[in-house]
């Protein structure tokens, strides 16, 4: 299964605003720790590795230049 980059969302503004709101109040720690778990949860739903590497792969293009060197 190829990774989808088009919206799957019927409304996609609704769904970024649950993950602002999500983060809404925490602290930058929290946040992070909140993102972390979200992204482990949702790669486990994928359940494909090939289309998770595609994922960060992707994600990694969209780093500022400066923060590229990520292992």
């Amino acid at each position: 299964m190829p990774l989808s980059t088009q919206s799957n969302f019927a409304d996609p503004d609704s769904a970024y605003r649950l993950i602002v709101e999500a983060h809404r109040g925490a602290s930058d720690e929290q946040s992070a720790a909140l993102d972390a778990a979200l992204v482990l949860i949702l790669a486990n739903h994928v359940g494909d590795a090939e289309v998770l590497r595609e994922a960060i792969d992707l994600a990694k293009r969209r780093l500022p230049e400066n923060a590229r060197q990520l292992p």
